[in-house]
């Protein structure tokens, strides 16, 4: 999730716990506390696939972060004691500060490293965009209104408040991505497409239209499904490329990448290059996580040894709004087959 949210997320649960003692500091702490794992994002792991799938590894870790936790109420209550809560509460609120980072990071389609040094795939249950206002307003206005008014009587309610009305949207999305996941696997039967890989994700900044991915060998479907579409969805096919990833079988990077990502990728001959794309995240056509793995040379092809990440467009004002629009009517439906081309250039 976005590093404001965390923060935000972070300032809530320490005011919960303790900003009947500690007053508007517990806003700070919290949201500085909240923002900790990320700190790996300075971490330089060589090159930029390593970089990716690095990032929320040991520090997004529930072993390590427990440890942590245990340390720094030790500390604490060494340096500065208070006597008005306990130690064990004191690492309770650490501990969920921090713990409740992660579990908000899995919630994205990115790939949490929860039981990190375990070799279990990342948890990504990509129920939530990564920036959300539906999930993230209740929180800032539990932080504003506690820096406001402070965290004494009937004003300590609002970061409890918060926390139950943000965690009930997370439950709201779970049951959006289950109603998208059976919508598409009822139109698959109609399509004849049998054993393809789904993968399904909300579109930017909401969770009312739902992104659903089909990985089926050489090509992938897409498809849209909103809350409030009175029709079955269409699958939109996608040539996948897979047959270059026989030319990557020896490559660390894409073997490193392939496990990442679960194998939601896509494979591009552009310009005497492999390119590969995580399809998971961001929207059709414009995905951030794109990297060159090997070029052209002579009549055969080289591995690139650094891999670098390849510039990514962000989309437009224009197709937001066409994403918008299509929330609430499902005709026209989106052009994601020529949204999908624009990523050559085509």
């Amino acid at each position: 999730m976005d590093s404001i949210t965390q923060a935000l997320l972070g300032a809530t649960v320490q005011a919960s716990l303790l900003g009947r003692w500690q007053g508007r500091k517990a806003l700070l702490y919290g949201a500085v506390l909240g923002t900790l794992p990320d700190l790996d994002v300075v971490i330089d792991y060589g090159d930029a696939i390593a970089d990716m799938t690095y990032h929320r590894g040991f520090s997004h870790s529930l072993f390590i972060l427990s440890v942590l936790a245990v340390a720094l109420a030790w500390l604490a209550r060494r340096i500065r004691p208070d006597p008005n809560y306990s130690g064990t509460r004191l690492f309770l609120t650490i501990w969920l500060v921090l713990v409740t980072h992660v579990l908000l990071d899995a919630f994205t389609s990115y790939g949490t490293q929860l039981f990190w040094p375990l070799t279990t795939p990342p948890v990504a249950w990509s129920s939530v965009f990564i920036i959300d206002p539906m999930y993230s307003v209740p929180l800032l206005l539990a932080v504003l209104a506690g820096a406001i008014f402070g965290l004494q009587g009937r004003d300590a309610r609002w970061p409890t408040l918060a926390l139950i009305l943000s965690s009930l949207y997370l439950g709201f999305t779970l049951t959006g991505k289950q109603m998208a996941e059976q919508r598409v696997e009822a139109a698959i039967a109609s399509h004849g497409i049998e054993g393809a890989q789904v993968f399904s994700t909300p579109t930017p900044f909401n969770s009312l239209l739902w992104r659903v991915i089909l990985v089926d060998g050489d090509v992938y479907y897409e498809a849209l499904v909103g809350w409030l579409d009175d029709s079955p969805p269409q699958l939109v096919r996608i040539p996948r490329g897979e047959r270059l990833a026989a030319l990557l079988t020896e490559s660390p990077q894409h073997a490193r990448l392939r496990w990442f990502t679960g194998g939601v990728l896509r494979y591009d001959e552009i310009e005497d290059q492999i390119l590969v794309t995580d399809l998971r995240l961001g929207m059709t056509g414009f995905h951030p996580f794109r990297f060159a793995l090997a070029e052209r040379d002579g009549d055969g092809w080289r591995l690139i040894p650094h891999v670098e990440r390849l510039p990514a467009e962000r989309g437009d004002a224009d197709r937001l709004k066409q994403i918008w629009q299509r929330i609430w009517q499902q005709q026209p439906d989106l052009p994601l087959a020529e949204w999908a081309a624009d990523l050559n250039g085509r």
